[in-house]
């Protein structure tokens, strides 16, 4: 049976979603069409997490080797095959199950400053209404007691964000030239130069440029009342267009999420700043923005 030769492996709310579905655009690519499939992280599980939202999680996630690979059974005759899991990069044991199956596999990760990513993570399971918190300090006060209760990957907003110390458990395992390193804002300043440079990683036809107009998965900023909906909903018709300057400014008073309090954003900056150097010295790129309070 088929299986895939190369990965996203992170980082969550990191822009996977986007890059997952950019990638799968290129003719001599195959993605699984579900995102998120979770093997190599719990491979063998008896899945109970018991957050929130974990009945999901339980219910998703693939954790037999046939099932995992009935999601490539649409492959006929692309060169690149693969997935993508963002708990690939910071779950234990991922880079030794990657390595028993895959051994020559690429793995590809994108890192969004660890601090706007964490709150960003709770803020959509907010929307989701899957964070029972309405303070993030709270939440990540509670972080690890949630997961010794059992509380599924979701809820590791702190955890998720040391990304050199994940990437290490890799570099152990894999050559670094198996491992291919992006920042999130790669996205926005300079998404055709990153895709290239992805398509040439893999092998495949570096000329090719998908539709890069869609931005998917950019929650937080998508209205949450019945009258912002209206209002979102109504900016599509034609004959609304002269009311469009009030639906505009309704939907920005219904979808502008709360900034991150000062206090909580100095202790994660403390948390994560050696991390963050450790980082900035291995992909020789300036992450000295990410320190900035």
């Amino acid at each position: 049976m088929t299986m895939p030769n190369f990965l996203i492996i992170g980082a969550p709310r990191s822009g996977t979603t986007s890059l997952h579905r950019y990638i799968q655009e290129h003719p001599q690519i195959f993605m699984s069409e579900v995102k998120e499939l979770r093997f190599f992280a719990l491979e063998g599980k008896q899945l109970n997490f018991c957050g929130p939202c974990d009945r999901t999680v339980n219910r998703q996630s693939i954790t037999n080797l046939e099932n995992y690979q009935e999601q490539f059974k649409g492959v006929t005759n692309e060169k690149a095959i693969g997935e993508s899991s963002p708990i690939y990069l910071w779950w234990e044991g991922v880079p030794e199950r990657i390595k028993s199956y895959l051994p020559n596999a690429k793995l590809i990760s994108i890192f969004r400053n660890p601090i706007e990513r964490a709150y960003s993570d709770f803020l959509n399971m907010r929307q989701l209404g899957w964070e029972p918190l309405k303070d993030f300090a709270e939440a990540l006060k509670e972080e690890e007691n949630r997961i010794k209760a059992g509380w599924g990957p979701f809820y590791y907003y702190q955890r998720k964000g040391f990304y050199y110390s994940n990437l290490e458990r890799f570099y152990h395992v894999f050559p670094k030239e198996q491992i291919r390193l992006y920042l999130y804002e790669d996205l926005f300043s300079n998404l055709p130069n990153l895709l290239q440079d992805i398509f040439r990683f893999l092998e495949v036809d570096d000329g090719f440029l998908p539709d890069i107009k869609q931005v998917y998965n950019a929650s937080n900023r998508i209205p949450k009342t019945f009258l912002g909906k209206a209002a979102n909903k109504l900016t599509k018709y034609s004959f609304t267009k002269p009311l469009y300057p009030v639906l505009e400014w309704v939907k920005k008073q219904q979808s502008t999420s709360p900034p991150l309090p000062l206090d909580i954003k100095k202790k994660l900056v403390e948390t994560y700043r050696g991390d963050i150097l450790k980082l900035q010295e291995n992909i020789g790129r300036d992450l000295s923005g990410w320190l900035k309070v």
